[in-house]
């Protein structure tokens, strides 16, 4: 919520009115625009409608999470989810936002359409149960094989002396295994292969090969979640793999007042007539979709992260087919000073949870997801050019926009925007724990990322105006 609007408001780093304008402008008509992204936001994409989406699947939400769902709850929330993700260009193009349209979509009918109750009379229909496997055989198949594909690390057992370190958002426990033995992060890649390409065909095998995958699984999205910030993708790739575990498996686990109240909730034997046929449906449908994701997973060339119809139910995905060897950071910083060279007074802006400060420690904040702090990782890999919205970020900082601080940790121009802004890039290394200054990281700085740039640059000027934000802002 509060990152929508400065990201994706009227006055956002990329708006959605001006994307959604776009594309309609390289479309025959508006139905063909919607056909090509599905979205609510084709109605109205203004602020005000965009907050009142985001709200509304706030309030939907909180039943759910007190355990009152149905169908009909799930499908809209589904719906809405989607409407946000299609229009949310460079900070919805994550695995995890399309994971989570998948999974939220086989979730409308594993509950009852209409009855609310944490326990429903009936069962969920066996077919989505086993359609939920079917989605963590591939997330899990696809990770491990694009690992192999992808990076000759993984094949000798070394990624893991890189990761820890170089990860989008590492946390405090990152550095610690960063600096552990080599024999100890080369078991940590055996155990990844182990769960990414070995565990994920037992999830249709009998009971004790299907719960040992189960567990497997379970408790390697549960290391991912304590060795960094990977957003929610760990947390919710716990979803679909607790299909390997049946009841008599979970209540052992689960607390006794909870197994009591379930098992005196009136139950029937199978899920209605109505129920089998919906899921046999969705079935069918899910199988004929797979087709382009299985040729995906068998092809050499595999892509990772992609979907293959417009509502995203049938997707492929993995993770970490490359893994950096060095930590490249973007730092901006700004100056008041009337000349914009290494002498002047440069003061940095620190973003909410990516490395800046060496002295900051790291954040913990999986799963809730900074977006910015993320695309950030990305750009200091490449140039600019293929970033542009940075350029955007920049003339935000150097108007003091108060959307675009909000984003930032802190504001080193509280009474007024700088006269020049500048990207330098840095390369930063995990300090040794226990050093003398008690500093996180080190770092030291390459070049520039960025030129120092003021509002009136006319370069600056031209290059908004040519991708639209500076009109969509006057």
């Amino acid at each position: 919520m509060q990152q929508l609007l400065p990201l994706l408001g009227s006055h956002g780093l990329t708006p959605i009115p001006l994307y959604l304008e776009q594309l309609a402008d390289h479309t025959d008509s508006r139905w063909a625009a919607f056909h090509r992204v599905p979205t609510v936001f084709w109605l109205d994409a203004s602020d005000g409608f965009l907050q009142a989406m985001a709200w509304l699947g706030v309030v939907l939400s909180l039943p759910v999470l007190l355990g009152f769902g149905n169908g009909a709850l799930l499908a809209a929330l589904w719906a809405l989810y989607m409407s946000f993700v299609h229009v949310g260009q460079v900070w919805y193009a994550f695995g995890w936002e399309i994971q989570l349209l998948e999974t939220g979509f086989l979730a409308i009918f594993l509950c009852p359409p209409l009855d609310p109750r944490p326990f429903p009379r009936r069962p969920p229909p066996i077919a989505i149960i086993w359609l939920l496997r079917w989605l963590a055989f591939r997330i899990m198949l696809g990770a491990g094989l694009i690992k192999l594909r992808g990076d000759s690390c993984w094949r000798h057992l070394t990624c893991l002396y890189y990761h820890y370190e170089t990860q989008p958002i590492p946390n405090p426990l990152s550095r610690s295994l960063h600096f552990m033995p080599h024999w100890f992060n080369r078991c940590g890649v055996l155990f990844n292969h182990l769960t990414e390409l070995v565990a994920p065909w037992f999830v249709f095998g009998p009971r004790p090969a299907r719960l040992a995958a189960g567990v497997v699984m379970t408790a390697f999205q549960v290391f991912l979640i304590l060795s960094g910030n990977l957003s929610f993708l760990n947390w919710l790739t716990v979803v679909p793999v607790l299909a390997c575990f049946d009841d008599a498996f979970l209540m052992r686990l689960l607390p006794g007042r909870l197994v009591r109240a379930s098992r005196r909730a009136e139950e029937v034997a199978r899920p209605s007539r109505a129920q089998q046929l919906v899921a046999g449906g969705v079935a069918a449908l899910v199988a004929i979709l797979s087709v382009a994701p299985v040729s995906n997973l068998l092809s050499g060339h595999q892509v990772m992260n992609t979907s293959f119809d417009p509502l995203d139910l049938v997707n492929t995905y993995g993770a970490f087919g490359s893994v950096g060897r060095e930590r490249d950071e973007i730092v901006l910083e700004g100056t008041n000073d009337a000349v914009p060279d290494d002498a002047a007074d440069w003061r940095p802006y620190e973003f909410k949870c990516k490395p800046g400060d060496p002295m900051r420690r790291p954040c913990v904040i999986s799963p809730y997801h900074y977006r910015l702090d993320w695309l950030m990782w990305f750009a200091a890999m490449s140039r600019p050019e293929a970033y542009p919205w940075t350029l955007h970020l920049v003339w935000k900082l150097l108007h003091g926009d108060p959307g675009t601080l909000s984003l930032l940790a802190n504001h080193p121009f509280p009474d007024a925007p700088p006269r020049f802004i500048r990207a330098s890039l840095y390369r930063y290394r995990f300090a040794p724990p226990g050093n003398p200054s008690g500093a996180w990281w080190t770092r030291e700085r390459l070049g520039s990322w960025l030129p120092p740039l003021s509002a009136s640059d006319r370069r600056l000027a031209s290059f908004l105006e040519s991708h639209g934000w500076r009109a969509s802002e006057d």
